[in-house]
């Protein structure tokens, strides 16, 4: 076969990849990137980013569904509902909602350490904050680094209290210190080396009195400008949900600016691209399938609890839009998922050069590459996950190669090499029509991961032809 020939053999039969950079509007994913750096600086906890996505719902139209139980619900609603100030829902309906809603969903809870219920301790005059870690973390990448004290008390009367110390540049942080290497001689696998138990927060060292008769005059020090500060007592510890998350603002990383550094990339990112992808649909007054986005807390623990997927909330949504919309109890929720397409939104692992055995480099996501979809997670012989039929990804790659967005496949790592879950399995239970689908990050589940600016972009983009259905 001459050469030529076969170039335009290769160029008909293989797949190629190619940077988005190349075909993307630099300044509107530049301008979309700035707005989602606002939002993950100040979302460092699910109760702040449910906090932020509903400010961004109402200013684009979005009501409690509350607002609609007199009315009732018809095409082009936008509505909202939050579960415990730590998930949320968001819905534009569409045509008929009993032939299925077109979904994302994503999760807001990132990996972190929260305060024990009796944290405050005092050890050779210093205070400090015992913590549990949440989540899937490398304990090691969480020390001696500043740390910020933000969450929700509810005092004995009732009254709710938002606390927030160390996020402001004026702030004092929390540190958990390591020890100094003249003098560590540990060794072994970092997982045993560096122990859950030892993560304490050096939180202060000025005793309220002098004299050595005085029990724990740290702590109480530290109790009493809380008091000052918030007007809480150490009993309110038990009734609070405070962690301990990175005071570390957002940052543009690389000489060319193309990625973003910042704590909760997994899963914020999904999340915000995923709502602001809902509130820009084109067909947002006149929709012809009912969109929606499911935005959970837990996913990083199992998706346990009434705020997790496993819970029920987001069933007794729907069932509740059903009966707002005329069904009346009449059209059982299981038919209408049956009849419903989910693209399930969490991050992917990115390809980082420096750890190439941990992935196939022929099923990895790169930087700057696009969405990444994954026909499966799971892990050792595709252990818990929900995999996707040939039919639904052809469909999903079909929308997204006539819509122009920029897709790539993509698994969790090398074969036996580890592997995680989704949300997506629990929504394949139910009858859903589902695929994992987001955007690639490096240093996942670390204080400081990263992105590349087009993957996010492409993600919203991906995200928004989803939502706004149609056959293709």
């Amino acid at each position: 076969m001459k050469r030529e020939d076969a170039k335009k053999l290769s160029d008909k039969l293989t797949m190629r990849k190619r940077s988005t950079w190349f075909s993307l509007d630099k300044e509107e994913v530049f301008a979309y990137s700035k707005e989602y750096m606002k939002f993950i600086g100040k979302s460092v906890t699910e109760r702040l980013a449910v906090k932020n996505l509903v400010d961004l719902l109402e200013s684009r139209g979005f009501k409690p569904v509350s607002s609609f139980e007199k009315t009732g619900v018809k095409r082009g609603d936008r509505i909202y509902l939050t579960k415990d100030n730590k998930a949320l829902i968001a819905t534009v309906i569409g045509e008929d909602l009993k032939e299925g809603i077109d979904m994302v969903a994503a999760h807001l809870d990132a990996p972190r350490l929260d305060l024990k219920p009796s944290p405050l301790v005092e050890d050779s005059e210093i205070a400090m904050l015992k913590t549990h870690y949440y989540g899937g973390v490398k304990k090691y990448q969480w020390l001696n680094i500043p740390l910020a004290f933000v969450g929700t008390v509810i005092k004995s009367n009732g009254e709710s209290v938002d606390v927030s110390i160390g996020l402001n540049s004026e702030d004092p942080v929390f540190v958990i210190s390591d020890l100094l290497p003249h003098l560590d001689n540990r060794e072994g696998d970092f997982r045993k080396v560096f122990q859950g138990k030892d993560l304490n927060a050096m939180s202060g060292t000025i005793p309220i009195v002098e004299g050595k008769d005085f029990e724990n005059p740290v702590k109480l020090m530290f109790l009493n400008l809380l008091y000052e500060k918030y007007g809480l007592v150490e009993e309110d510890f038990f009734s609070a949900d405070i962690q301990l998350v990175p005071a570390l603002e957002p940052r543009e990383v690389g000489l060319d600016r193309s990625m973003i550094g910042a704590y909760g990339h997994d899963d914020r990112v999904c999340s915000y691209s995923a709502l602001t992808a809902l509130a820009d649909m084109s067909s947002i007054d006149n929709p012809k399938r009912t969109a929606m986005v499911l935005l959970f807390d837990r996913e990083e623990i199992g998706s346990e609890g009434v705020t997790g997927a496993k819970g029920q909330f987001w069933v007794t949504f729907i069932e509740k839009l059903l009966n707002l919309s005329g069904a009346k109890g009449l059209y059982e929720i299981d038919f209408l998922l049956e009849k419903s397409r989910m693209l399930s939104g969490d991050v992917a692992a990115g390809f980082d050069p420096t750890f190439k055995d941990a992935h196939d480099q022929a099923n990895v996501a790169r930087f700057g590459y696009g969405i990444a979809i994954l026909k499966y997670t799971g892990s050792r012989g595709k252990s818990g996950t929900s995999e996707a039929s040939a039919e639904f990804m052809g469909y999903v790659r079909r929308l997204l190669n006539q819509k122009g967005v920029h897709w790539q496949s993509t698994i969790l790592g090398e074969v036996d090499r580890g592997g995680g879950g989704t949300v997506a399995k629990f929504f394949a239970e139910r009858g859903v029509t589902v695929v994992d689908a987001g955007t690639p990050v490096f240093g996942m589940h670390s204080p400081f991961e990263l992105l590349s600016k087009a993957d996010l972009y492409e993600t919203y983009r991906a995200y928004k032809v989803f939502l706004e259905g149609g056959d293709v």
